[in-house]
């Protein structure tokens, strides 16, 4: 279906369309679920009216003050990583195309444990850990250029530098002091606990401004998917595009695990999981996003309900799904 707006014309695809409202709702819902339950129950007018600042002080605390902002900061990064993952799987061509998989999570990890191990604060570890995936990216890219990009030339090098960088922070680790060590690695597991409006602003702002970049990108990318030549052919320009979207996609991969730390597998499962809801032969930007919203939010309210009283950090929950999802992932491609 085709809806054109003065010269534009944008196709939209009915069955994309609806997958993706029907993730919004069971973001919605989700969302609803974490900020409602728990040790002290809310009732949902209650947190309608404690985030307008109209609700009783208790109610307003536990909303607006813990809950909501770890649910949104939850939401916001899901869909980074989730957005993250459909690009450079698009440009791959591989559905092991992500950021865990091609160094540049473990490149935000080494940024993020430098800065723990300088006895930085809360802000100066975020700072680094986009640092540290911006620099990675331009290495990575830098080694993988041939006059061109290629996806399995850019998955081999990435390969290749998440090992490297792997082995750098567990030197790094064995290095700091115990306190410094024991610091990184709560926050290399990946977690939403402690999470504020201060997190949740960065990674808002990132996904407001990168959004319209990759939905813009997401008709020349399906192009570059059935080959370089081909997307000539259709006057894509390829070099500059898949420029753009690496950019795009390493900052919304650095500022997401600026925020919540290494969290694994959101960034690789959600874009395959929407390509199968949506049937769409290509990249699906939206619905990689809420399906990222959901997965690391619906996570993170397992692992705080699950074995309550005790709360586990969601990347803990993510790697042990993630983990099973790729040994099915690997197990269907030997068919």
């Amino acid at each position: 279906m085709n809806v054109r707006v003065g010269p534009y014309s944008v196709r939209l695809a009915p069955r994309a369309l609806l997958v993706t409202a029907a993730l919004l709702l069971v973001a919605c819902v989700v969302a609803v679920a974490a900020i409602s339950t728990g040790e002290f129950t809310v009732p949902v007018p209650d947190i309608i009216t404690a985030l307008v600042g109209q609700g009783t002080p208790v109610a307003e605390l536990i909303v607006s003050k813990l809950r909501a902002p770890r649910v949104v900061t939850g939401l916001l990064v899901g869909a980074a990583f989730g957005m993250s993952g459909a690009i450079f799987q698009s440009l791959t061509r591989n559905p092991l195309g992500s950021p865990d998989f091609i160094g540049f999570t473990a490149g935000a990890s080494t940024g993020g444990i430098i800065a723990v191990v300088a006895g930085g604060p809360a802000m100066t570890i975020a700072g680094g850990a986009l640092a540290g995936c911006i620099v990675t990216a331009v290495l990575v890219y830098a080694l993988a250029f041939r006059g061109g990009v290629q996806g399995y030339r850019l998955v081999l090098v990435g390969i290749g530098a998440n090992a490297l960088l792997l082995a750098v922070n567990s030197y790094l680790l064995t290095r700091a002091n115990i306190n410094d060590a024991a610091t990184a690695g709560a926050w290399l597991t990946g977690s939403l606990s402690g999470r504020g409006w201060d997190h949740a602003l960065p990674v808002a702002l990132a996904v407001a401004l990168l959004v319209p970049v990759c939905l813009y990108l997401a008709r020349p990318m399906r192009m570059i998917e059935m080959g370089d030549d081909a997307a000539k052919a259709m006057g894509i320009r390829v070099e500059p595009v898949r420029a753009v979207a690496i950019t795009a996609g390493v900052l919304l991969s650095g500022v997401a695990t600026a925020a919540a730390g290494p969290v694994i597998f959101v960034a690789l499962a959600a874009p395959q999981l929407a390509r199968r809801l949506t049937r769409s032969p290509g990249v699906t930007m939206g619905a990689s996003a809420l399906m990222g919203a959901v997965l690391l939010t619906g996570a993170d309210l397992a692992a705080q309900r699950l074995l309550a009283p005790t709360q586990l950090p969601v990347g803990v929950l993510t790697a042990a799904i993630g983990g099973t999802y790729l040994a099915l992932l690997l197990r269907k491609d030997r068919h």
